[in-house]
């Protein structure tokens, strides 16, 4: 059976689990949307039960229905410390939506700029296409977020610009 350190679960998120219609004997259970227990508390930005999660052994990667990971959740709230707990657990940066964006693509059309300022440190692939064929520079929406695309695209070397 593949089953996650749920049994080290605080009290506390095992409450928050089962309030929120999750099972603490399967974590990667899908929900509503298909979002995981990991979605559910990092768009409501509860970082002891996504920390505690994440310790259990969840599957930070997981998508939902369309196919955005807790990465996603955590950039829309601008959870700024969940951002850094789960790119700190490799979570997939460059993780594509069922419309080919990634949450740098969002982060720029959105214009959080301190969200794009983040998710830069952390090296995405800035030359992703979604998929109507645009960038993710394509999306900024001020002038500022265009500044420190323009600025991480001409200070990157190591990666094809085709």
């Amino acid at each position: 059976m593949n089953r996650t350190k749920s049994q080290n679960l605080s009290e506390a998120t095992i409450q928050w689990l089962i309030a929120k219609g999750y099972n603490s004997s399967d974590l990667n259970q899908p929900g509503e949307n298909g979002d995981t227990a990991l979605m559910k508390a990092t768009r409501e930005g509860v970082y002891a039960v996504v920390k505690e999660l994440i310790d259990a052994g969840v599957d930070i990667n997981a998508r939902n229905s369309d196919r955005n990971n807790a990465l996603w959740f955590a950039c829309f709230g601008n959870h700024y410390d969940l951002i850094n707990l789960l790119l700190a657990h490799n979570i997939d940066i460059d993780n594509q939506n069922d419309n080919g964006a990634t949450v740098l693509m969002y982060a720029a059309s959105a214009g959080k700029t301190e969200v794009v300022r983040l998710l830069l440190q952390h090296h995405p692939n800035l030359y992703l296409k979604n998929l109507d064929d645009y960038k993710a520079i394509d999306f900024a929406n001020n002038v500022e977020v265009l500044r420190i695309i323009k600025n991480a695209i001409k200070s990157d070397t190591g990666q094809n610009l085709s």
